[in-house]
């Protein structure tokens, strides 16, 4: 196994820097907001690392991790002057395992970021494997006690860095992946409820698959109409194809990567799935197509990646899911289910369920919200940061 290599410092300041902030930047701290933008710094510093904190008068107001080069600033870590060092980090990483104890999967966020105090920190579990993600560079200063608490609180076969985020290079850090700990292979089988897959920690999206959905996946399988026709679109590969196949006479997955559809094909062989056809289309075309051929589908699945990239984008995104969801309406068999969400950030909740009732407005049919969906225990949304919450859904049905 690959050893661990000890921070040099474990104390409570590791720079010992101190920091003073605006009275705007400690008021965010006060209402609950962990970032304080570099506006709002009154003091500069060359070095990331952990850094003491007090507002304009000299009181001290908390620790926090300090990115130099950063619009987000500082980062805040502990409220109080207690060291943060490797009995702080086990204590923090043991409380967020153990708000997923009740999860019925083997693969799932142990850790999101500011949703659990750990802000830029991402860690996901698949199977007896961890893939970690650190995104400032405050918190690349804490690798190696991060490192070594991840392996005495979770006991992990291997620890695998996926610090190939984009976002890094914000931070002025090194786009890599790196194994920290033991041995993670390519390919991972894990399990969801009564479905397995497989997980790509090295080469997957995000840091092996797409995690957040493992609730509304479940829900999917719930809602799904018995021994009915489905219709996965943006399948990848096949997530959600798999929950409906367990109750559905026949599933079709769409997607526009014949390679995603060739992985949804070994996941459907691995729970023993023959009622899958995979089909390499664009969604937006094929759901225009089935509605000219009048086709009915008893439950429909819409999980489109992000629209919205940017707030700018916002209208444009907002035309594609009504686009997409005007479709599916239309093809929906009466008292059929469709399932649909949203991962864009930008998109907010509101604005979205706008979208919705003008597509069921448009669709010339009764529409009925049956279920909202959203974000699972593993990642949590905080009320006071917006930032955490990104994931939104319903399960929508139509009437006779």
């Amino acid at each position: 196994m690959a050893a661990i290599k000890h921070s040099p410092s474990s104390g409570s300041t590791a720079s010992g820097t101190t920091l003073r902030v605006s009275p705007r930047g400690a008021e965010r701290w006060v209402r609950g907001h962990p970032w304080i933008f570099r506006s709002d710094v009154l003091d500069a510093s060359p070095e990331p690392g952990l850094v003491r904190v007090t507002d304009p008068r000299g009181r001290f107001i908390g620790q926090a991790l300090h990115s130099p080069r950063s619009e987000i600033r500082l980062r805040l870590l502990e409220r109080t002057d207690r060291a943060v060092d490797e009995t702080w980090w086990r204590e923090r990483i043991t409380d967020a395992a153990a708000r997923r104890r009740a999860i019925d999967a083997d693969a799932f966020r142990v850790i999101y970021g500011e949703g659990d105090a750990l802000p830029s920190l991402v860690v996901d579990r698949y199977g007896p494997f961890l893939v970690a993600q650190l995104l400032s560079a405050g918190l690349e200063t804490m690798r190696d006690m991060i490192v070594a608490a991840l392996v005495a609180v979770l006991q992990p076969a291997g620890i695998l860095l996926r610090n190939d985020a984009a976002v890094r290079r914000r931070e002025g850090l090194d786009e890599r992946i790196t194994l920290a700990w033991g041995e993670v292979p390519e390919r991972v089988e894990v399990r969801e409820g009564a479905i397995r897959y497989f997980a790509a920690p090295w080469t997957g999206q995000k840091t092996g698959a797409f995690l957040d959905q493992r609730p509304n996946r479940l829900a999917a399988g719930r809602v799904a109409v018995p021994g009915g026709r489905a219709l996965d679109c943006f399948s990848y590969h096949g997530s959600f194809a798999l929950h409906l196949a367990a109750r559905s006479a026949s599933v079709t997955a769409l997607d526009v990567s014949a390679e995603a559809l060739a992985r949804g094909a070994d996941n459907a062989a691995l729970n023993g799935f023959t009622n899958i056809a995979w089909t390499e289309a664009d969604a937006f075309d094929a759901l225009r197509a089935f509605e000219r051929a009048r086709d009915r589908f008893d439950t429909v699945v819409l999980d489109p990646p992000a629209f919205a990239k940017s707030r700018a984008t916002v209208p444009q995104a907002l035309r594609g899911y009504r686009e997409i969801n005007l479709r599916a309406l239309r093809i929906l068999a009466p008292g059929g289910a469709l399932v649909t969400a949203s991962c864009s950030y930008h998109v907010r909740r509101p604005e979205f369920l706008a979208m919705l009732a003008e597509a069921a407005a448009d669709s010339g049919r009764r529409v009925v919200l049956r279920e909202l969906l959203g974000q699972g225990e593993d990642h949590p949304e905080l009320l006071t940061v917006p930032e955490t919450g990104y994931l939104k859904g319903a399960v929508l049905s139509v009437l006779p």
